[in-house]
């Protein structure tokens, strides 16, 4: 048992290494935008929040084969691992086309959520670069799914980090400008981006065309035509999983949208607060990743038992982190928000921010753990409706009445407080849900 948690442990921290070396993207952006101008930094808030809804969406569907490939490897199936990574390029050439048309068309979004006219511009410019950013990215992230289901999580941590040292120079050099490149602004952030992409992409390519660890899967092989029925068990599996983190991710985006109104400085402060809790949430999808894959190994070689075991290490390794990380968050509030910006007022909502990002940051860790587990399952519908009902209906839309209207007895708060407390609440229940749904579904099984 011991050393189950221990190869947990050693894969979800290779992981997270990773993992905050690309969050460090969002705070280098974030950093350098709110030095460059308070309105950048606003513009920021909101042009993260499309650019992550779409991006970590498609993400989604991608990682959702790796319970897949680990299966395919537990049961020693290695030939068929390079045939299925080739098939799903064809889901991956979709999802890119898909990203594409929303990021170079955000207009009736941004006029839905009604965000200022003065941001607009900010926004889509920065918008237009990711678009043709975003191929690259998702190429590299099937990349990286690919190998934290095979449990060598190393070569994409070690890209990850090195993409970093290349990442803050650009954004500063592009943003601010200098050396015969002029200012760009917000938009300089978004070009640095796009290059390292690219770069990392190459790189994993190189990988896998020189290194002998992937030679017996053979994915160098003459892509096949697509097997649809293959593409569909794909499909079946990823695109529940997609939409699901789509609801996820937007009932946490979209409140940068509707909190855009309430002005520059509580859009600044949300972002404090959303860049936080990302961060911190790495953990617990590093322990995710982890922990699916090992579930996911112990199915496919037949050993239910060992499955469970896994699931369990997984589960308190991640109770212990997120404690310790919620703890974090609220002593240490102020410090964190004065780091990102020197405006008073912005500060001091931030800080308060923070208090409700805590306990955000404890039902999110719960719920990812779960639902990451439930897809080695091939449980992803059920989720999906709880999503959509909770964090869309209670939290979005809570948060929307609590902060614009009122609700009952409560007047309207006029505060981003108000999306933080009504999405801690919603992702609490589905938390204690999705962990009743996945003790049913083991038990099941035996």
């Amino acid at each position: 048992m011991a050393s189950e948690r221990r190869v947990i442990a050693r894969h979800a921290a290779t992981v997270l290494v990773g993992q905050l070396a690309v969050m460090a993207f969002g705070v280098t952006d974030t950093i350098v935008a709110g030095r460059y101008a308070e309105g950048a930094l606003a513009a920021l808030s909101v042009g993260s929040a499309v650019f992550i809804s779409v991006f970590v969406s498609l993400m989604g569907v991608l990682q959702a084969l790796l319970p897949v490939w680990a299966e395919l490897h537990g049961a020693g199936r290695t030939p068929e691992v390079g045939r299925s990574v080739r098939q799903s390029l064809y889901l991956c050439g979709i999802t890119i086309v898909m990203g594409m048309a929303v990021l170079l068309f955000p207009a009736p979004m941004l006029g839905w959520t009604e965000v200022p006219q003065s941001m607009r511009a900010d926004v889509e410019a920065y918008l237009r670069v990711l678009a043709f950013a975003l191929p690259a990215a998702l190429l590299f992230r099937l990349f990286s799914t690919l190998n934290q289901s095979l449990g060598k999580p190393q070569l994409v941590t070690w890209l990850q980090l090195a993409s970093l040292g290349v990442k803050l120079p650009l954004s500063i050099w592009f943003t601010f400008g200098g050396a015969g490149v002029p200012a760009m602004g917000l938009a300089g952030c978004a070009w640095a981006t796009l290059i390292v992409n690219y770069a990392m992409l190459a790189a994993a390519i190189w990988l896998l065309r020189s290194q002998s660890f992937y030679r017996e899967y053979r994915f160098w092989q003459r892509v096949e035509p697509p097997d649809w029925t293959q593409i569909r068990q794909f499909a079946g599996l990823g695109v529940p999983a997609g939409l699901a983190v789509l609801v996820e991710v937007t009932s946490f985006t979209l409140m940068a949208l509707f909190i855009a109104r309430l002005g520059t400085a509580a859009s600044a402060a949300h972002q404090i607060a959303s860049n936080l809790t990302a961060v911190a949430y790495m953990m617990p999808l590093s322990l995710a990743i982890a922990t699916s894959a090992r579930v996911s190994f112990w199915l496919g070689a037949g050993e239910d038992a060992l499955a469970r075991r896994a699931c369990r290490k997984g589960f308190e390794l991640t109770m212990f982190f997120a404690l310790l990380f919620a703890a974090s968050m609220a002593v240490l509030r102020w410090q964190l928000a004065g780091i990102y910006s020197g405006n008073s007022a912005v500060i001091a909502l931030g800080a308060t921010l923070l208090l409700a990002t805590a306990c955000y940051h404890l039902a999110d860790a719960v719920q990812t753990l779960c639902v990451f587990v439930l897809r080695c399952y091939r449980v992803t519908v059920m989720p999906l409706i709880l999503y959509c009902t909770l964090l869309w209906g209670v939290g979005l839309g809570g948060s929307y009445l609590l902060a614009y209207r009122g609700i009952g007895p409560w007047p309207a708060m006029q505060s981003p407080l108000a999306f933080w407390l009504m999405s801690a609440l919603a992702l609490a229940v589905t938390a204690a849900l999705f962990l009743a749904l996945l003790v049913s579904t083991v038990r099941r099984r035996r």
